[in-house]
C-alpha cells in the first residue's frame, strides 16, 4: 500500500525549488539531501517516477526542495501537486508501543469500553488540534444517518488500541457520539 510522505503544493523562486506540504512524522529522513522520492500525480495508475533531492530547507515554516533535474520555475511549475509516496511495507515498525501508522488504524473496528460497536475507522484526519478518528458508523448502531463521526484520537478517549484484535476501545465523553 502506497502512503503519502508530502506533497507538492507550488514553486519556490525562479531556481527551481518546489514548496512541500509534510505529511509524515519524520521529515528529516524522508526529505534528506541525496534522498530518491517517488512521486506520482493524484488519481494516477502510472508508475511513480523517481527525484533526488539534492537540497532541503526550511523557509518560515515551510519545507523547500531542491530536485536533481529540476533547475527553473517552469519545471519546478509542473511538479505542482505531485505526491511523495512510500510503501508501507518498506517502513519499520515503531519502537513505541502507544504510536501507529495511519494504515495501521485504518479499517480497525472501533468498540465502546461496554463492548458496543460504534463503526470502522475509515481515515486518520490530521489538523492543527491533533489527530482524529473519521469513523463510518455501524448501521445497527442507531448512527447509520450520519455519514462519519470524528473522534479526537487521544488518550483520555482511546483506551486501547490493539492490532492483534484489530480494535480500538474509545471512552468519549458525555455528548461526544450524539449526532446534534
Amino acid at each position: 500500500m502506497e502512503l503519502v510522505i508530502g506533497r507538492v503544493a507550488k514553486s519556490h523562486g525562479i531556481k527551481g525549488e518546489v514548496v512541500v506540504e509534510v505529511r509524515t512524522d519524520s521529515p528529516d529522513d524522508r526529505f534528506a539531501e541525496g534522498t530518491v522520492l517517488s512521486g506520482r500525480k493524484p488519481r494516477s495508475n502510472a508508475e511513480p517516477a523517481s527525484y533526488t533531492v539534492d537540497a532541503v530547507r526550511e523557509h518560515s515554516g515551510r519545507l523547500l526542495l531542491r530536485l536533481n533535474g529540476i533547475d527553473d520555475k517552469t519545471a519546478a511549475d509542473q511538479l505542482r501537486g505531485i505526491l511523495f509516496v512510500v510503501e508501507s511495507t518498506d517502513l519499520p515498525p515503531s519502537d513505541d508501543p502507544d504510536e501507529f501508522y495511519d494504515h495501521e488504524l485504518e479499517g480497525l473496528t472501533v468498540i465502546l469500553t461496554d463492548g458496543t460497536v460504534v463503526g470502522t475507522v475509515r481515515e486518520v484526519l490530521h489538523s492543527a488540534a491533533g489527530e482524529l478518528l473519521s469513523i463510518t458508523p455501524n448501521p445497527s448502531s442507531g448512527e447509520a444517518a450520519r455519514a462519519e463521526i470524528l473522534v479526537p484520537f487521544v488518550a483520555a478517549i482511546v483506551t486501547t488500541v490493539s492490532l492483534a484484535d484489530k480494535t480500538i476501545e474509545i471512552d468519549p465523553p458525555e455528548g461526544l457520539l450524539d449526532p446534534e
